[in-house]
């Protein structure tokens, strides 16, 4: 008996002696039936039996032997073992390389998270500090200004009850001197302009002056002192500034002639008649003059 697995389908060669082994069997159970039903039940038996001749052999193409059908359903099956051991080795490196991307991705957006936090949380901690400042800004200079108004007020105090000026002075200055170093820890320094070259960058002019002691163009005067806070200026000195005089008008006086001098017992003639041809206040020549003035 040969057999051929082609496209799950089977085909099969029975042998003769297998045929009659089978239909003799038949025989022998049906012998045994008609004993026990009795003579009038028939049975009938076709048996299809397909006998190799020369004409079946023409026929029937050859079929590849079950050792070389095995041999090739093995390595089909072996091949396609290892393109699914294959195909499962790349999908679970795959699986790694997306669960790795996954939690990549994860740490990145805890991360962002965490930084838009804080973030939001420095963006308040900053307008909270700089309401602080604009609110409590200036109660460190208050703090060193303090000291100074109760120096102004023990100094007044003093004033009322004794009449000693020069202590009075040296307490006062005292105390302008402990205002002007707290004002100096704070970065607050005044300069002084007089006898400088005028600044606009530094100097508010406020006057000039025509004078010979200071150059022209230089600080005659400070009416008020300049001021610098960290290298900035705050507010400018308030100056007078020299002028040149002006002398062109003497010496054009100097060069003038001076005019004569009239005599204090001259007549002076306030009338002149229309027929003298003489001068006022001249002597007459001749006796016989008309119209004249003596």
């Amino acid at each position: 008996m040969s057999g051929t697995h082609d496209k799950g389908s089977i085909q099969t060669d029975i042998g003769q002696d297998v045929i009659d082994e089978a239909v003799r069997s038949v025989e022998r159970r049906m012998d045994e039936d008609a004993d026990t039903a009795g003579p009038e039940t028939e049975v009938e038996v076709e048996v299809a039996a397909s006998t190799p001749d020369a004409g079946a052999d023409a026929s029937t193409p050859e079929v590849p032997s079950p050792t070389e059908d095995s041999a090739a359903l093995r390595q089909e099956v072996e091949s396609l073992t290892a393109q699914i051991e294959f195909s499962q080795a790349k999908a679970r490196e795959t699986l790694e390389r997306l669960k790795e991307a996954h939690e990549r991705a994860k740490d990145f957006q805890e991360r962002a998270l965490r930084a838009a936090a804080d973030l939001e949380n420095y963006r308040k901690r900053a307008q909270k500090e700089k309401e602080d400042v604009q609110k409590f800004g200036a109660e460190k200079l208050l703090k060193d200004l303090l000291p100074v108004m109760d120096n102004l007020d023990r100094a007044l105090d003093a004033a009322s009850k004794s009449t000693d000026f020069d202590s009075f002075q040296k307490g006062v200055g005292m105390t302008r001197k402990s205002f002007e170093d707290a004002l100096g820890r704070h970065g607050v320094k005044a300069f002084s302009a007089k006898g400088q070259p005028f600044d606009p960058r530094l100097h508010e002019a406020i006057q000039q002056v025509e004078t010979a002691d200071v150059p022209s163009g230089h600080v005659v005067y400070e009416v008020a002192r300049g001021f610098h806070l960290n290298d900035r200026l705050v507010r400018p000195a308030m100056v007078v500034v020299a002028r040149a005089p002006e002398r062109a008008a003497a010496p054009e006086a100097a060069a003038a002639p001076a005019p004569p001098a009239q005599a204090p017992d001259a007549p002076v003639s306030t009338d002149s008649q229309p027929g003298s041809s003489e001068a006022p206040g001249a002597p007459a020549d001749s006796d016989s003059s008309s119209g004249g003035s003596q």
